[in-house]
């Protein structure tokens, strides 16, 4: 069933803000940008969907939160309290999310694809990791990490500890996609690969991956 807006009303879409990466002056910078962004969308968003790797590194541990960011969380307050929908969905980075934005933001999250319809228009959404075929490590990688046996084995850690070595796998990670960012035809993209194998069977006005 689609949702009409009210008029005047918008959606909005943004990812990969990758919060806590290349050092605190450095991601204060960036947030700063996103509080601003966040600021100028209020009058007219209806809803919001963060697509993934909002974080570098993300984990909630039962009593804990990674510290930072509370210029950020201040403006998500702001626009869910003012009646904004949230959306959040787990990426690649910060795919260990569980109930805080839910309970202090009332944000829906979404662990995998997400496909709705607003204003008569079809929209397929998903962060994009392990989609399409190849990348096999990963996928077999991802399975482990969102299992629950993982996350437990991680909530043993001392956050100090946990932490840094989270965001030494991520340092890493980031800098290992890096090489290997040379621009390949459209047949041998792997998110190209699935977008039109799911439009084979399946119609929509927009997919957003990433």
């Amino acid at each position: 069933m689609t949702i009409q807006l009210p008029a005047g009303k918008k959606i909005y879409f943004a990812s990969d803000f990758h919060l806590g990466t290349g050092g605190y002056a450095d991601s204060r910078k960036r947030e700063d940008r996103i509080v601003s962004w966040l600021d100028s969308i209020k009058a007219d968003a209806a809803e919001l969907f963060l697509m993934g790797d909002v974080f570098d590194f993300w984990f909630e541990y039962k009593t804990v939160v990674p510290r930072g960011y509370i210029r950020f969380f201040g403006k998500l307050a702001e626009l869910t309290d003012a009646g904004v929908k949230l959306y959040l969905f787990k990426g690649n980075h910060d795919m260990w999310m569980f109930d805080y934005f839910e309970k202090e933001f009332g944000a829906i999250i979404i662990s995998n694809e997400l496909k709705i319809e607003r204003n008569g228009k079809k929209f397929f959404l998903h962060h994009g990791d392990g989609l399409g075929p190849g990348d096999g490590v990963y996928k077999v990688l991802k399975k482990f990490f969102r299992s629950g046996f993982c996350q437990w084995l991680f909530a043993r850690l001392h956050p100090n500890l946990g932490v840094g070595i989270a965001n030494y796998w991520s340092t890493h990670s980031r800098l290992s996609n890096e090489k290997k960012e040379d621009p390949k035809p459209d047949e041998q993209e792997w998110l190209v690969s699935f977008c039109r194998d799911e439009l084979k069977t399946n119609f929509y006005n927009y997919i957003k991956i990433h």
